[in-house]
């Protein structure tokens, strides 16, 4: 089945490396998560591969409310756990059976779904970052592309960056653009925001866009908008994205089976770099030390690396679907 068939052009998301990710895996039998829900797509296509079960977990509780239109398709085979979506719960108790969903984050998969007495998964499915429908909603505040609130909060609960950039200290504020966005310009953007901010706080996405653009040169033809870094170090900010990337692996190497899979999907370095290090560390092969910096203490392994390298999209994915340009796809075996 292609990737067009899973997801007919209404579709507002398209499942990112897809195809090998069920490759790997088949034929696609058991229990299965996917910790990043979003439209749907991974849990539609791991289910209609076979798996007999799946675990669909994602914090945003609209997301449940979008699944609503593509439910009834899985004819009394869902379950709402944990109900706390309105919308929602109209029609979840009509549905009993494979797909389960469960509101929270995927940094507790494992008590999730041992709260659900399961104690053993076959596979675990991780696309980490912002997805395309939270973008296209102004008034989450995600994209510097709309106006809207200065938001940014997946859950929609806790500190929203507004509340970052209208109270953090320059340096802070500097630090954090710097190492979440990877902005070189980090000083410069801190600094005149905290300037701006004396004046009036910020509560719109394009104030903040306008700051950003007045800190920095005008972009060339190809380059990335002047506000893509700094946005990105915001949202991972708000929402503690790269601690609940650590702790989401921690949790699905705590509830794999032996021989079970982790796949994650990532969309740029810093999450990358996080993931070939836990798998690169957890199948026993922590780089050899030099006299600049000792050798480490290997951990147990217990994954076997798929792969030497992590996969890309191949040029027709990516002409189908330009979200999968940055993407990376890195999956591993859990080696009992």
């Amino acid at each position: 089945m292609s990737i067009a068939q899973l997801n007919p052009p209404s579709s507002p998301h398209i499942p990112v490396l897809l195809t090998p990710i069920l490759d790997s895996v088949k034929p696609v039998s058991g229990i299965w998560v996917d910790g990043t829900f979003g439209a749907g797509g991974y849990s539609r296509a791991i289910l209609d591969a076979g798996a007999d079960t799946l675990y669909a977990i994602d914090r945003d509780p609209e997301v449940f409310a979008r699944a609503e239109k593509w439910a009834k398709d899985y004819d009394g085979r869902l379950k709402l756990i944990h109900g706390v979506f309105a919308r929602a719960e109209k029609w979840a108790k009509d549905y009993d059976g494979r797909l389960k969903l469960i509101h929270g984050t995927f940094s507790d998969l494992d008590t999730h779904v041992k709260n659900e007495g399961t104690d053993l998964i076959d596979g675990v499915v991780l696309d980490i970052g912002v997805s395309s429908m939270q973008l296209d909603q102004a008034e989450r505040g995600f994209s510097f592309m709309k106006d809207g609130p200065l938001d940014m909060r997946m859950g929609q609960s806790g500190m929203s960056a507004a509340d970052i950039v209208n109270s953090v200290e320059e340096k802070v504020l500097a630090d954090l653009i710097y190492l979440y966005g990877e902005e070189r310009a980090s000083r410069r953007i801190a600094r005149n925001i905290v300037k701006s901010r004396e004046n009036l706080k910020f509560e719109t996405t394009f104030q903040l866009v306008k700051v950003i653009e007045a800190s920095l040169p005008r972009p060339k033809p190809g380059q990335t908008h002047p506000a893509t870094r700094t946005f990105q170090a915001l949202r991972i900010a708000v929402n503690d994205e790269l601690g609940q990337l650590v702790s989401g692996l921690r949790a699905a190497e705590n509830i794999l089976r032996e021989g079970g899979m982790l796949a994650v999907v990532t969309f740029h370095s810093l999450e990358d770099r996080i993931v070939k290090r836990f798998i690169q560390a957890r199948s026993g092969n922590n780089p050899r030390g030099n006299r600049y910096q000792p050798e480490k203490i290997n951990d147990i392994a217990t994954f076997e690396k798929i792969g030497r390298k992590a996969i890309s999209a191949t040029k027709d994915e990516i002409s189908s679907n330009p979200r999968a340009r940055s993407a990376k796809l890195n999956y591993a075996l859990l080696d009992g």
